[in-house]
This record gives C-alpha cells, structure tokens and sequence, in this order.
C-alpha cells in the first residue's frame, strides 16, 4: 500500500510517500511543493498544480493531512485552511480516501509525546527509515503523517482490500 502524507503549508507544503508492506514502512520520495505567484489564488494554484504532478508519479493508493489547528492569528489560520484545502482536495480528484489527524497524534505516534518539536520528528523518521534524505521540516512532518497513517489504519490490510476492490 502506497501512502502520502501531506503537511499543509501556504508557503511551504510538505509532502512524503512511502509503501507500506506488512509491518515495514518504506520510504519512496519527499519533498516540498513551494507556491509561488503574486496573489492567494495564484499560490493556491501553484500548490495545486505541483501536488498534482507529485501524485501523478508516484501515484499513492492513501492519503493522510495533517488537521489545522486555531491560533491566534485569525489571518494566519483562514490561510492555512486554504492550504489544508489544496491538500484535500488533490487526494479527492485521485479518487482516494484522506486520513486526517491532529498534530498531536501524529507527534505522540512517531515521537511517542504529543508535544514533539520539529528536530525531534525529524529524527525519529530518520530512526524508522534509515539513510533517507529529508528535503526539509516540512517534508519530514509529512513523512510523519504518512508514518501514523499506516499505524492508524489508513494502510492496514482492511483498507487494502477496499482499496483493491474498488481498482
């Protein structure tokens, strides 16, 4: 089962694929789509498009997306929830199921404590996956998404063969 986690981001979205075979996780490729444009409806374009091109090669059976989280900037959450909407939406015009989880799930699943930081995500998907390349924080929490999904039922041998009926 080929899983993608994505962490959504207005500036920076992350994304990271891996296969999940039995109890291994392999990691397949990651990576950060970068917006780019001069209004909100060109970045969100942008983000749109370059995740598009990623699912196309690698062409993931799941998904999973980080869920936002309100902070005390208003602004700065709308934003994100634009982003968040990029990230769902891609998966769904795949055809594919979208897992979604808190941040604190994700953390307390890869790290073990809900309150991680990024350095320590980072490396404890360094631990599960041994000699990756990360291209970045973002890409790392999308890879730690991708990594709770499989634990969390999105790549278990259930959701494989819905997966595999619906093929």
């Amino acid at each position: 089962m080929r899983v993608i986690g994505i962490d959504p981001g207005l500036q920076n979205l992350g994304w990271g694929v891996i296969d999940v075979l039995g109890n291994r996780m392999i990691h397949v490729a990651n990576g950060v789509c970068k917006s780019s444009g001069t209004d909100l409806a060109q970045r969100l374009l942008s983000l749109h498009s370059q995740l598009t091109q990623v699912f196309e090669i690698y062409k993931p059976m799941t998904a999973a997306v980080e869920q936002t989280f309100v902070n005390k900037d208003g602004a700065g959450t709308l934003k994100l929830g634009q982003a968040r909407g990029i990230a769902m939406l891609v998966p769904a015009q795949a055809g594919l199921p979208v897992g979604e989880y808190a941040p604190n799930k994700i953390k307390k699943t890869v790290v073990g404590v809900g309150h991680a930081d990024k350095v320590q995500v980072a490396h404890m998907v360094r631990m599960q996956m041994p000699g990756i390349e990360i291209a970045g924080p973002d890409a790392a929490d999308a890879l730690a998404i991708a990594i709770c999904h499989a634990h969390h039922g999105g790549a278990s041998s259930l959701a494989m063969a819905i997966a595999k009926a619906g093929a």
